[in-house]
């Protein structure tokens, strides 16, 4: 099978749609988000403190030719609660990134994350041909680390001083990934702690 190239698509699970991103979105996602340092420490992007703010934060997630956006969905009140994107994929390489997430807090350590990326990941796998997705983050966030790695990816290195956090000081980059071969067993994992709760 050769792989394919993402495209808009709206991706449903039992807890949350992923939809294609768009200004529409933005009033829910400043309610989720706006302003709240907590939310934005890692992301690499000024934080969003207006509307005005969040709209150019959507707009510039739009105007990347790299990425891919979706609104993360709340199904049981039908607000966009998040953001997460399908970042440099290649279907000549077979693979593609997961990244620039973020949720409203009283989303973490629900099942939104993990279904989020149970959608994104059978997705890539199942229906694009993907062989490989990663994932990076800063090395400061544990946070981050922990749940990429409670997805089943294995932690690939570390790229010291690789990119300039929003108020100027370096990020040391963690890097991590999940092959074709490693997708199945991953599923049932995942598949298994959404059905616990």
């Amino acid at each position: 099978m050769t792989a394919k190239l993402p495209a808009p698509v709206y991706l449903t699970g039992r807890h949350v749609r992923l939809e294609p991103l768009t200004r529409a979105h933005v009033p829910d996602l400043h309610l989720a988000g706006g302003g709240d340092e907590e939310i934005w420490r890692w992301v690499p992007v000024p934080l969003p403190r207006t509307p005005e703010q969040m709209a150019e934060y959507a707009d510039a997630r739009l105007a990347d030719p790299a990425c891919l956006p979706f609104a993360v969905v709340d199904l049981a009140t039908e607000r966009a609660i998040g953001v997460t994107c399908y970042f440099d994929a290649s279907a000549a390489e077979e693979q593609v990134e997961i990244g620039g997430t973020w949720y409203a807090r009283s989303a973490w350590r629900t099942a939104v994350n993990t279904e989020s990326k149970l959608l994104l990941l059978t997705h890539a796998f199942e229906d694009l041909g993907m062989g490989r997705i990663s994932w990076r983050t800063d090395h400061l966030n544990e946070r981050s680390q922990n749940a990429i790695q409670r997805l089943g990816a294995s932690y690939e290195g570390t790229f010291r001083r690789a990119k300039r956090r929003p108020d100027g000081s370096w990020r040391d980059t963690v890097y991590f990934s999940m092959l074709a071969d490693e997708w199945p067993a991953a599923k049932a994992r995942l598949t298994e702690r959404l059905a616990a709760g």
